[in-house]
């Protein structure tokens, strides 16, 4: 399990870090997926895609917090250019997600722990 925990390092009022890790997920930056090696087993695609698609600008979620706050205080410049390749890595991201979670189960790699043989990949993988 990898989960998001807000902290006093980052600059929130840690009484609304809810609201931040909404926003976390709400912005796209820590999207809610799964994966179920037993799905494939049963023949059913192992990743989950859990998170609706991005709802709010990145920026709503990174203006909150110190640590990005900082670059665009001391360079106002290189936090805008490093948030727009942000916004556009996260975009990239979510297309691959959402094709990812239409994708069959065999473009999924076995259970190692029970099928030793690698998995076929399919000619347009």
């Amino acid at each position: 399990m990898i989960a998001y925990s807000h902290c006093i390092a980052h600059g929130i009022d840690m009484a609304k870090g809810m609201d931040q890790q909404y926003r976390a997920v709400a912005s796209g930056y820590w999207p809610l997926i799964r994966y179920d090696p037993e799905l494939r087993a049963a023949g059913q695609n192992p990743f989950l895609l859990d998170s609706p698609r991005p709802r709010i600008p990145l920026a709503d979620y990174t203006s909150r917090e110190l640590r990005y706050r900082i670059l665009a205080n001391t360079n106002p410049a290189e936090a805008e250019r490093l948030q727009a390749l942000a916004e556009q890595e996260l975009r990239q991201r979510w297309a691959t997600y959402e094709e990812m979670a239409t994708r069959g189960p065999s473009w999924f790699a076995a259970d190692a722990r029970k099928d030793p043989r690698p998995a076929t990949q399919p000619e347009d993988a």
